[in-house]
C-alpha cells in the first residue's frame, strides 16, 4: 500500500465503463478501446474524537456564533473514505447507465440526479463485485435483484434497510464520519471553516464560482486527509435519519433512530459558502433524484 500522508493509506479499484462524453477537465483514463477505468480510491481515516458541530477556529468569534449545537464530542473507530465522490464513470460501471444530464456530463465528473435509495442499490452491487459482504439488506436479503425497483416515492420497506453486522461492504458515511473526515480526521488540521482551507474558493465549487454546474472531481484541493470536494460541487447523501443533536458524547453515532429525511453534507455548486461549511447540514426526502445530490464512499 502505498501512502498518502502521514495517516493515510490509498486502496485502489478498476473498473471499466461504456464511453461517455467529457471535458478538458476529464481526468478519467481511456482504457485505449474507448472505455473508461473508473477508480475508486480509498483512503484510510484514522479512528479518533472530534467536536461535531464546531465551526473552525474558536479564537474567531463568528466561527462560534457559527457553532451547530449543541456541540458535542464523537468518538469513531476508524474507516475508509474514498477520495472523490462518485463519479458518472464509477456510477455506470456498477450500475449499467448514467443518470447525469444538464449540470455537467462526463465520466470524471461527479454522478447526481441519484436518490439515497440509488446509492443503497450502488453500494451492495460495489460490495458484490470484489467480494465484500454486502453492507444493506432490505426485505431480509442483501441482493438488490430481489429489492425490486427503486421506488421514486418513499417506501416504508425501503425505509427500514438495515446495515448488516459484521460486513465488509461499501456503505454511506455516517453523518459524523462525514464531518470528522472533512476536519481532517484525528491530529490532522482541523480547524478550517471549510474541507482543507478557510478560503472557499481553495476547495469548493460553490455559487461564487461554478458557472452553476456541477465540475470535475479533484480539481480543486484536498483536505488534509487528500480527500477532495469534501466542500462543495454536489451534496453528499449520508446514512442518518435527519434529527436534533444530542449534547452527550458519543460513540459511533449513525444519528437519529427515525425519521422522515435523510441527511446530505458539503454543500453545492448552486450553494453559498455558508453551505459549504463542514458543519453545515441540510436534509433531503431519500427518494428525490435531484441536480445538486450526489454521494461518496466508506467501508470498515
Amino acid at each position: 500500500m502505498k501512502k498518502i500522508v502521514l495517516v493515510s493509506l490509498l486502496i485502489t479499484f478498476t473498473f471499466t465503463a461504456c464511453p461517455e462524453d467529457s471535458d478538458n477537465n476529464n481526468n478519467g483514463n481511456n482504457n485505449g478501446n474507448g472505455g473508461i477505468n473508473a477508480e475508486i480510491e480509498m483512503i484510510n481515516v484514522l479512528g479518533g474524537s472530534f467536536q461535531m458541530g464546531q465551526n473552525g477556529d474558536q479564537s474567531v468569534p463568528e466561527n462560534v456564533s457559527s457553532n451547530v449545537t449543541p456541540v458535542h464530542t464523537v468518538t469513531l473507530t476508524g474507516f475508509y473514505m474514498s477520495r472523490t465522490e462518485v463519479t458518472q464513470s464509477q456510477y455506470q460501471a456498477v450500475m449499467g447507465s448514467n443518470p447525469a444530464s444538464g449540470f455537467g456530463v462526463g465520466g470524471n465528473y461527479p454522478v447526481y440526479h441519484v436518490s439515497w435509495y440509488d446509492a443503497l442499490v450502488f453500494c451492495n452491487k460495489l460490495s458484490i463485485t470484489n467480494g465484500l459482504t454486502p453492507a444493506y439488506r432490505i426485505n431480509n436479503s442483501t441482493d438488490t435483484a430481489l429489492w425490486g425497483t427503486v421506488p421514486t416515492n418513499s417506501d416504508s420497506t425501503w425505509n427500514a434497510v438495515e446495515v448488516v453486522s459484521g460486513s465488509t461492504g461499501y456503505r454511506l458515511p455516517t453523518e459524523a464520519q462525514w464531518e470528522y473526515a472533512a476536519k481532517g480526521g484525528n491530529g490532522l488540521s482541523g480547524n478550517y471553516t471549510y474541507a482543507g482551507s478557510n478560503t472557499v474558493g481553495d476547495v469548493a465549487w460553490y455559487d461564487g464560482n461554478s458557472g452553476y454546474t456541477a465540475h470535475a472531481v479533484g480539481t480543486k484541493a484536498p483536505n488534509g486527509l487528500g480527500l477532495y470536494d469534501m466542500s462543495g460541487n454536489v451534496y453528499e447523501w449520508c446514512w442518518d435519519w435527519y434529527g436534533s443533536y444530542s449534547s452527550d458524547a458519543q460513540t459511533d453515532p449513525a444519528g437519529a433512530s427515525s425519521g422522515t429525511l435523510r441527511v446530505s453534507r458539503g454543500g453545492d455548486w448552486y450553494g453559498t459558502a455558508t453551505d459549504a461549511r463542514s458543519v453545515s447540514r441540510v436534509n433531503g426526502n431519500q427518494n428525490n433524484r435531484n441536480n445538486t445530490f450526489g454521494f461518496r464512499l466508506v467501508r470498515p
